[in-house]
């Protein structure tokens, strides 16, 4: 009896054709998640900072002597920041890019200089959230070349495959090129 019960497991599904327009679908979807996950850690980074920043604007707010109404400027251009953020689709702009990293490079630096000032070790939990705040700082290069690599990837697929996605018609042939990171001669 187990071995009927093994033996109908292990059918093995029909192979696809690798030149088929199926195959360019499956093969694109894949292509396709893995830039949408890299996307999604990136973000995800991000919004951490932000987070970071905000409990550390609420930290350096409670210290005896925190002028009140800067770290309130401070709060609100922090919370302005997400909906200042490019997309997949506006990072076309690469001024849009530009202006999002000018925006929380600013905040950050204001904020650094607040959380660290010179000649005083802050306290424990203001330098732990700069030091989370700056590591995540310094890895929004290494997200961003992930990504593009990713994208990279998709955009050769799509370019290389064309005929089979017209194919395949709807989504598929509307498909375009995703805008990189890394600027484009």
């Amino acid at each position: 009896m187990a071995s009927l019960s093994l033996f109908s497991c292990n059918r093995t599904p029909k192979p696809v054709d690798p030149a088929s327009a199926q195959a360019v679908k499956v093969q694109l979807d894949i292509l396709r998640d893995t830039v949408e996950s890299r996307w999604s850690e990136m973000v995800a980074s991000d919004d951490a900072k932000m987070r970071a920043t905000r409990q550390l604007l609420r930290e350096l707010t409670a210290q005896p002597g925190a002028d009140r109404s800067q770290l309130a400027q401070l709060q609100y251009a922090n919370d302005r920041l997400p909906r200042r953020r490019y997309t997949q689709t506006s990072m076309a702009e690469s001024a849009r890019i530009d202006a999002y990293d000018t925006a929380q490079d600013s905040l950050l630096r204001v904020v650094y200089a607040l959380a660290l000032p010179n000649g005083r070790e802050p306290a424990a939990p203001v330098k732990l959230l700069t030091d989370q705040i700056q590591t995540a700082d310094s890895e929004v290069v290494s997200f961003r070349v992930r990504y593009d690599q990713a994208a990279t990837r998709f955009n050769n697929y799509l370019q290389l495959h064309t005929a089979e996605l017209e194919q395949l018609g709807g989504k598929y042939s509307k498909l375009q090129p995703l805008p990189l990171f890394t600027l484009q001669n």
